[in-house]
């Protein structure tokens, strides 16, 4: 008797990132931002130029998932692993803005070399250099006219061969026809499964602290408003060390800035002012934030605890 809770499928990336867009695959609410370097988003693209796997995605369809917007994903797939390298394709391959651990609105632009066949991260010295394609974006762009892309770069580099840009530009179009395996998770599993699978499977790459762990269970924690509290705390946490960036947290998530725990946050902008005045005083104070979010998650596990032991001694 087979206890295998999961299928496997093979998708092409481009059907993937149309299920996205279309919003068929979410990102639920247990995931983490996006923490990935330019440069490992260019090792993501040169691996797929090369043919290389890029391992698989892994989604749960249930209709009862919470999302990052706070509603609930309507029977859509929800990515529990793989949201960094799907981010990092809409990045690169599409263009998109992203929103990096500072909670900044960053464009990550891939530069495409055709005659050596090579990527790097986009710089003004790429950008002013004939011989690269400073945005992988535009090549593959749907309106992108492929034989006047070939012809103006060939004008620029008159010493290249036309039909081998042409050939190396054409490969680059074709990775998003390239397959990667999508792990589904059965329906019937429970948020408290999936966010433990979530949680066992991240551990094998970037260790989870004591906050992963908490941040993860919160969210997943409906009956207590667990995607409004987890915003509260990663928040609270970010503007105690960054006090700058409450402007740009009020225009990034204008809904949870209407909620009283973001007004009441207010007095944090006032720190940026006061370190005008008290470097060395704010400087102390910064310090004692930085292992903020480890602190507060550390004493929610607590009082979880001590609230599951009250409920063994009632039921007794």
């Amino acid at each position: 008797m087979s206890i295998q809770r999961y299928s496997v499928n093979q998708h092409p990336i481009q059907t993937l990132l149309t299920w996205i867009n279309s919003g068929e695959i979410a990102i639920p609410e247990i995931q983490r931002p996006f923490v990935w370097s330019a440069t490992k988003v260019r090792d993501l693209i040169d691996s797929l130029y090369a043919g290389y796997p890029i391992g698989y995605l892994i989604a749960w369809r249930n209709p009862s998932a919470k999302l990052k917007d706070g509603t609930k994903s309507d029977g859509k797939r929800i990515l529990i692993d793989g949201q960094q390298r799907v981010t990092a394709l809409m990045a690169a391959l599409l263009g998109y803005w992203v929103v990096n651990k500072d909670y900044k609105r960053v464009k990550i632009k891939i530069a495409f070399h055709p005659k050596d066949r090579k990527f790097e991260v986009s710089n003004p010295a790429i950008e002013r250099d004939r011989t690269w394609i400073a945005d992988i974006s535009k090549i593959l762009s749907p309106e992108v006219k492929v034989l006047q892309l070939v012809g103006e770069y060939c004008q620029k580099n008159e010493e290249d061969d036309q039909d081998s840009i042409y050939n190396s530009i054409e490969l680059l179009r074709g990775i998003v026809n390239n397959h990667i395996g999508l792990i589904e998770l059965n329906s019937d599993l429970d948020i408290e499964t999936v966010t433990e699978i979530f949680i066992r499977i991240n551990s094998q790459g970037v260790v989870l602290s004591q906050a992963d762990f908490a941040m993860s269970k919160i969210a997943a924690n409906e009956g207590y408003g667990g995607n409004r509290l987890r915003k509260c705390i990663a928040y609270f946490c970010h503007l105690a060390v960054a006090p700058e960036f409450y402007q740009q947290l009020a225009d990034l998530d204008k809904e949870f800035a209407a909620t009283e725990y973001f007004q009441k946050m207010a007095w944090l902008k006032m720190r940026m002012m006061i370190s005008m005045i008290h470097p060395t005083q704010i400087c102390y104070e910064l310090h004692l934030h930085q292992n903020l979010k480890e602190d507060v998650c550390r004493i929610w596990l607590h009082c979880c605890q001590v609230e599951t032991l009250k409920q063994e001694i009632m039921k007794k």
